[in-house]
């Protein structure tokens, strides 16, 4: 399994998410100080139900949490935009 597999079946397995979208950016950060390290750039977005009635502070340490190994070993950064359902636009 590639980071990126390893950081969806996390996060699948924690939050059960309706939408969960991560986009390695770790080309953007080529030749940064944590590239260097082999560690990447990433950018994920999710939408749980486990997020409602959360502040936004609780809903990323939980992200945090789920990722924990993996910020250990695999990731040097990371944007997160968490969501309920009810938060998302029926656009």
């Amino acid at each position: 399994m590639n980071r990126t597999e390893r950081i969806r079946a996390a996060l699948e397995q924690a939050f059960r998410p309706t939408v969960l979208q991560i986009e390695d950016e770790s080309h953007r950060h080529a030749g940064h100080a944590g590239a260097a390290g082999g560690r990447g750039h990433f950018r994920v977005e999710i939408v749980s139900a486990r997020f409602a009635g959360m502040k936004p502070i609780e809903r990323h340490r939980a992200v945090y949490a789920a990722l924990a190994d993996l910020l250990q070993t695999d990731i040097h950064a990371l944007s997160i935009v968490t969501r309920a359902p009810e938060e998302v636009s029926a656009d």
